[in-house]
């Protein structure tokens, strides 16, 4: 039986996950478009064997300029420079399923895929909010079930495109002057409720056959279409508790849906403020959360909960009639989780604020390198988690210390390579097979032609 190793993802932004990171001395708040600033943190989550990296996006102006550094690059465009600047990490990104055609996405993440030697992953969103909408010719955002619905025949369409070119598709014979073999391209032939899409793909069939799929929704939709189609899943968890329900509730909900709760790798963020000493850790968070603008915070919070602005009041509790879930078109599973974590620790607006900060409800823990390791550990071995989404409050150096103080840890305890090795794909760096091509019915020759190595 293979041992099962801890999968760590490093979820790369900006400063950092704290929203007052770029405040700190040692900060530059240009980085979040310096492509060395990327090319340093690829390297350093390298450096660390960890199985691939992240970068969230979102096709609208995120937050105001006076909080934070706002703006990203292109995330595709971006991991494609990082491809050449690393030899084994995976690079995943965010691309939303509500504002993107399936042909011209399906592509963009092939292409990827090839460049890098079979190391893409996609971590598919539905878009929540009005900004992106309007961004888009709307007036207002899909409701939640009607964009998962479209994500689904979006996900269909892109996986029939993935695998319009088999394998074998190219023949490459000279001497007869036969370049490639037309009855083994399958054309989409797709007409649906949200696509209409006629044509193979114009890219062949990648190293991986397609990339990672990923997702990060925890509402009832998210976790249903994840056991559908996720390989991986970000999550945000408070307690443990909370974290092995959601992940026995995934693993099950995958069975059902007919795939091995196996190939579904589920990875909780989690925030790590590290010091020599506790008492040093705590001391970089109280930093940190002292650097907080707290009117910054109040509006974010009232357009999470879907309140007036100057409806919350920051030394009271949130407010008793908060809208109910069930009427909240955007995050879902994020409401809940930051409403949950204030009602059960009795939080002011003003601490719960301060708990957000360093990660909008992913855990937040301050410690020594064993202690992070511990809980790391803690969460792995209990039904909790499959691996972790780092996300460093601070960067580059949170990062850093992870790496330097924390990897050797789990290294030493077992739970993580000590070398990545042999070159790997990222689907078999997170165990996964290679997927089958759905219009062949004889196994295409193995191992797949490797199209392109960086």
């Amino acid at each position: 039986m293979t041992e099962r190793r801890l999968h760590l993802n490093a979820f790369l932004m900006n400063t950092g996950h704290h929203e007052a990171s770029w405040r700190l001395p040692e900060s530059d708040p240009y980085a979040h478009v310096e492509l060395g600033h990327y090319v340093h943190l690829a390297r350093i989550a390298e450096r660390g064997t960890f199985d691939s990296l992240f970068l969230a996006d979102g096709p609208q102006l995120w937050g105001n300029l006076a909080q934070r550094p706002a703006g990203a690059l292109e995330p595709l465009t971006l991991l494609t420079a990082l491809a050449t600047a690393t030899e084994h990490i995976g690079l995943i990104a965010t691309a939303s399923t509500s504002y993107n055609s399936p042909y011209n996405l399906a592509r963009k993440f092939a292409s990827l895929d090839i460049i890098s030697g079979g190391r893409a992953g996609w971590n598919i969103v539905t878009t929540a909010g009005a900004e992106a909408a309007r961004n888009f010719g709307l007036d207002a955002e899909p409701a939640h079930a009607e964009r998962y619905a479209r994500a689904a025949e979006f996900l269909d369409v892109a996986l029939k495109l993935w695998d319009s070119w088999e394998d074998d598709a190219i023949v490459a014979d000279k001497a007869a002057g036969v370049w490639g073999d037309d009855t083994r391209i399958h054309p989409a032939r797709h007409k649906g409720r949200y696509f209409s899409v006629e044509g193979a793909l114009n890219v062949p069939r990648t190293p991986q056959g397609y990339p990672l799929l990923v997702q990060a929704g925890s509402s009832e939709d998210g976790k249903e279409f994840a056991a559908r189609y996720a390989e991986a899943v970000f999550t945000a968890q408070q307690t443990i508790e909370d974290a092995q329900a959601f992940y026995a509730d995934l693993k099950s909900r995958t069975a059902a849906a007919g795939r091995d709760p196996g190939h579904i790798k589920v990875l909780p963020g989690i925030v790590p403020v590290i010091g020599s000493t506790e008492t040093e850790a705590l001391a970089a968070e109280q930093v940190l959360e002292d650097h907080i603008v707290y009117a910054h915070g109040v509006g974010r919070l009232e357009a999470l909960l879907q309140l007036p602005p100057g409806s919350l009041e920051l030394d009271a509790e949130l407010p008793s009639d908060l809208p109910p879930e069930s009427v909240i078109e955007g995050a879902k599973s994020r409401y809940t989780l930051v409403v949950e974590l204030a009602r059960r620790e009795r939080l002011t607006v003003r601490q719960l604020i301060g708990r957000l900060g360093g990660g909008r409800g992913h855990l937040t823990f301050a410690g020594t390198p064993e202690q992070v390791a511990d809980a790391i550990e803690t969460w792995f071995t209990s039904g909790a988690a499959d691996g972790f989404n780092i996300m460093p409050a601070v960067l580059p150096s949170g990062l850093d210390a992870f790496v330097d103080h924390v990897v050797p840890l789990l290294r030493a305890r077992g739970l993580l390579r000590e070398e990545y090795g042999p070159r790997q794909t990222l689907r078999e760096r997170y165990g996964l097979p290679r997927p089958a091509n759905q219009y062949v019915t004889t196994p295409a020759p193995s191992p797949a032609p490797a199209l392109a190595q960086v």
